[in-house]
């Protein structure tokens, strides 16, 4: 089509958009005239947009200054015709509308717990310098235990402890891939996978946190639940010490949870961290733990290809469920996920 033809075409869609909005009678006929020429799907409007595919590459900038053109004045002529038939009032406003009626209260909907304290913490941890990583929940072996130094036969990599993922079998009925097997795909269990794939791409100095939802075939009671989420840390730099890992869960239990919690470090074991602790904080006269830390495994280090020798580094992994109950005073995890409007309407 030639540009000639294209601007003949949009001249008298124009033309006849704007008789026929003008000649609608009521607000049906006007909606009947709207979908004809400014229609989504089937629209002339649409139709001729078509074409300026067809027009000559030096054309085009006139022919697309045309188009935008015609399409700015019918839309004109469509709204001036919405209020013709509104009264001439701007507001556009139903001239039947009975102000004196009683209105009905809009349903305003509620931002879940955990949302928000996956929000809060966020931006606590930010103030701390920590950027936010992602990374998916569907993973293999290598990113959930090989690099992160848990061996083949250590009990996390049980198969009745994960979620393993149904594979292909071969003619005899047998899986193709064993649970074991760097093929094979399972739920994330920690939210330490992520950090395994931030080192990988990047360099330090590296400062970031990472939360999701992780899997353990955990059976649901007060403090545990299938599906819970987790918030990772990894800090990984020069000269960095035990010292920097409390100091930093220090701040961030005083500010989330108030500055007079009491927290703990009990000396514990992870296979990708060395030393390891487990961190507690009091409630209702009872430690409850919160989470692991340690100092990051040189093993951990030399798979994802930094030199242990020149860098060094921390991470942490904190139940997200857990310190939503701690500071909202809800003492069953499985109120979070009931469903219940009653309960959730509360936050």
């Amino acid at each position: 089509m030639s540009l000639d033809q294209f601007l003949s075409r949009l001249d008298q869609l124009q033309s006849d958009a704007e008789s026929a909005f003008t000649s609608a009678s009521d607000a049906a006929a006007l909606e009947e005239a709207r979908v004809t020429f400014l229609g989504a799907k089937k629209g002339q409007l649409k139709d001729i947009q078509k074409m300026l595919g067809g027009i000559e590459k030096a054309d085009k900038p006139a022919a697309g200054a045309k188009l935008n053109a015609v399409k700015s004045a019918i839309n004109s002529a469509f709204e001036g015709a919405q209020q013709n038939l509104a009264g001439g009032d701007d507001s556009g406003a139903d001239p039947t509308f009975d102000p004196t009626l009683p209105g009905t209260r809009p349903s305003l909907g509620h931002i879940h717990p955990i949302t928000q304290t996956n929000s809060h913490l966020t931006e606590i941890m930010g103030r701390m310098g920590f950027e936010v990583a992602e990374g998916p929940e569907v993973e293999d072996p290598w990113h959930n235990f090989v690099a992160l130094n848990i061996p083949e036969d250590h009990p996390a990599r049980d198969p009745l402890d994960n979620f393993y993922l149904a594979t292909a079998k071969d003619p005899s009925g047998k899986s193709s891939v064993s649970a074991g097997d760097e093929g094979s795909q399972l739920l994330r269990s920690q939210t330490s996978t992520v950090q395994i794939r931030v080192m990988k791409e990047g360099q330090p100095p590296i400062r970031i946190i990472s939360l999701g939802r992780v899997y353990r075939p955990d059976a649901p009671d007060a403090t545990h639940f299938p599906m819970f989420h987790q918030m990772e840390g990894l800090l990984v730099d020069t000269n960095v010490t035990m010292a920097n890992l409390k100091t930093v869960l220090r701040v961030f239990a005083n500010n989330y949870l108030g500055e007079d919690v009491e927290i703990r470090f009990r000396p514990s074991f992870f296979p990708f961290t060395e030393p390891s602790v487990e961190v507690d904080f009091l409630w209702n006269g009872t430690w409850i733990e919160f989470g692991g830390a340690g100092m990051i495994d040189p093993n951990v280090f030399a798979a994802v290809g930094y030199d242990p020798e020149k860098v060094s580094g921390f991470a942490f992994g904190l139940g997200v469920e857990r310190l939503c109950m701690r500071r909202h005073g809800i003492t069953d995890i499985r109120d979070l996920y009931s469903g219940d409007l009653r309960f959730l309407k509360q936050f």
